[in-house]
């Protein structure tokens, strides 16, 4: 079996069996097991442990979620065979990432009865997201001569519409492993009414529907091309009890359909952080010199380490943040960037350059820090183990890849392990670099600047608002499900419900981009509220931590005023739910003239009369946007 069913990239620890016999027979408190049952799930296991480790975590947690803090998602498996050996793959993989999945299945075979019955237990689980797990056999068996795959494709999309209508719900796919032999043979194509081609055309519909937007999809026929059927499909469990996907293959299974989850929910890595030496060139520039490094054509090293650069370039042009975290002298790591040849990275791609003689821990948050992104947002590359040991004892929230000697599979393992799972790519993601770039021109700016409200004047800042809509719906949901730091109540709302706030003449939804004399920052800054008789509910307020200390949050607050007044409010109620990462908006309302008003178990409430005057930026201009 491909390594890559294994989940390889994770790290291998002989004493994981140990370490779950600790979690199992532990008293320590909830938060404290739950952190040890991420640390064991971020290791590399097979089927039999990972059933392990979720038996064990329902068992710790009588099947209740250890902490209100941590994020609940509810997962309906719609299923047409047999697939209850997949749910603790799911549970696990959502562990991985610091989530609580609950799982619901169909009853066998019932799985469209149940979607059109509102009574029906899927109705009443009211799932977060629903996962049409289909079966080839079953997909293919409605295919006719005449249609082909039009007749199953048709009843596909009758499922995720009705999932939508009845369900309001974020709706997945997954695409078709093909178990059928050849019938042609090599040109099976030529016969289009082999259940082996129908398949070739449905998956081909699949991703043509996931490309347009109208679903997402969990590729599994990609995967089989890159692993083989035998990894994914025994026939005699397929004729015994039903199951499409083997046992061994739930791990990666599990791992591929939660990270798409997370992906929705903003949970995905955002930087990509390099060591130098034997992981972007061969060799250590200090020693061997410029000229001595292995880059570049001529021997197939080098080309590897090429290769490995261009993956990372495409990463930043999709909107992946580049670091630097070399332990070397500055100027001999700066070199390569700016002199050799056979370089595709510069120093222009890469957004924070950190090489020193500190350990590497101590550099990623360095890094961390001039980005202003968690360390649970940054994946770290390095050829050397001792190194990553160091970083996943020390920052166990950083994501480090089990990466092998050779880099010629770095960018396998980098895909392969799904840390930058995307289900949208906005203008904003496309525009990144250039924006760190414009950051640190704004930085050497405040370095020479004599005073900050003549630094702020001189940025020339112009805030740009308009209503939500449907141009700017991606980046909307991109940023309610990504923001963690500036964001008063980290509600998480998928692109329908964001899509409901537009349809509700109740609701208020704004959307803010900040530009200025160094270019355009994007959309920065996302306010939903909600009218109750006179009074306008902040339901949700957020702005990227990238434009903090430019006054542009009390800009966005006169905006939301204004709006809230024109819709008949007469006052302002805001809610803060405190979290782990918002402390730096603890005091936000305070500072804007609310008057606390409430304060229950985990929230406060405050409230401000529109009558009181917002407070007055002269150093931003605001402009109502098109739209």
């Amino acid at each position: 079996m491909s390594s890559s069913t294994s989940l390889a990239w994770l790290p291998a620890d002989d004493q994981w069996r140990a370490r779950l016999k600790v979690l199992i027979g532990s008293d320590a408190p909830p938060a404290v097991r739950w952190e040890a049952a991420v640390a064991l799930a971020n290791h590399r296991m097979d089927f039999a442990m990972t059933n392990a480790l979720d038996a064990a975590i329902r068992g710790a947690f009588e099947g209740s979620m250890p902490d209100p803090s941590i994020p609940v998602i509810r997962l309906a498996l719609m299923t047409s065979c047999t697939a209850a050996h997949l749910h603790a793959a799911l549970r696990v993989a959502a562990l991985r990432r610091g989530i609580w999945l609950d799982v619901y299945e169909n009853a066998f075979g019932g799985y469209f009865q149940e979607l059109i019955d509102p009574g029906s237990p899927l109705a009443r689980f009211a799932p977060d997201v629903l996962l049409f797990a289909l079966d080839a056999h079953h997909l293919a068996g409605m295919a006719d001569e005449r249609s082909g795959a039009k007749a199953p494709m048709a009843h596909l999309r009758d499922c995720w519409r009705m999932a939508r209508e009845r369900l309001g719900c974020t709706v997945i796919q997954q695409t078709l492993l093909d178990p059928f032999s050849a019938v042609l043979g090599q040109n099976e194509p030529r016969l289009p009414t082999s259940r082996s081609a129908i398949v070739a055309a449905l998956n081909a519909a699949m991703d043509g529907a996931s490309a347009s937007g109208e679903v997402d999809i969990v590729a599994l026929h990609r995967r089989q091309a890159i692993d083989g059927i035998d990894a994914w499909f025994k026939p005699s469990l397929w004729h015994m009890a039903k199951q499409e996907i083997a046992p061994p293959a739930a791990p990666i299974y599990g791992d591929m359909v939660v990270r798409l989850i997370a992906a929705r929910r903003g949970r995905s890595f955002k930087c990509l952080a390099l060591d130098l030496d034997n992981t972007l060139w061969g060799g250590v520039v200090g020693d061997d010199g410029l000229d001595g490094i292995k880059i570049g054509q001529g021997s197939a090293g080098g080309e590897a380490f090429v290769a490995f650069q261009r993956y990372a370039l495409d990463l930043a042009r999709r909107g992946v943040i580049l670091a630097v975290c070399s332990k070397n002298d500055e100027a001999n790591a700066r070199e390569p960037f700016e002199k050799h040849p056979d370089m595709l990275l510069r120093s222009s791609d890469i957004a924070s350059f950190v090489a020193n003689w500190d350990d590497k821990a101590t550099n990623l948050r360095r890094i961390a820090s001039e980005l202003n992104i968690g360390l649970d947002a940054i994946v770290f590359v390095d050829d050397n183990p001792f190194e990553r040991a160091l970083v996943r004892r020390e920052l166990p929230m950083v994501a480090v890849p089990e990466v092998e000697d050779d880099a010629a599979t770095f960018a396998r393992t980098l895909a392969d392990a799904g840390y930058f799972e995307a289900v949208a790519i906005t203008e904003d993601d496309l525009a990144r670099g250039e924006q760190y770039r414009q950051n640190r021109e704004r930085a050497a700016l405040l370095s020479t600047a004599t005073d900050l409200e003549g630094y702020l004047r001189e940025l020339d800042m112009r805030l740009i608002w308009q209503l939500f809509d449907d141009v700017g719906l991606p980046r909307i949901t991109q940023l309610i499900n990504k923001t963690n730091q500036f964001n008063l109540t980290t509600r998480r709302y998928s692109e329908e419900a964001v899509r409901a706030v537009i349809d509700d003449d109740h609701a208020l939804g704004l959307q803010f981009r900040l530009t200025d004399r160094f270019g355009d920052n994007g959309i920065i800054g996302v306010m939903i509220g909600r009218s109750d008789g006179d009074a306008m509910l902040i339901d949700s307020w957020l702005m990227s931590c990238r434009v903090l200390g430019r006054g542009v949050e009390q800009a966005m607050f006169g905006v939301f005023a204004q709006n809230a007044a024109a819709m008949g409010a007469r006052r302002l109620v805001g809610e803060y739910i405190p979290t782990s990462k918002n402390g730096m908006v603890s005091g936000l309302y305070a500072r804007l003239g609310f008057d606390p008003a409430s304060s229950g178990e985990g929230s406060e409430s405050f409230t401000r009369d529109l009558g009181d005057r917002p407070p007055v930026i002269d150093h931003i201009i605001i402009e109502k946007g098109q739209g």
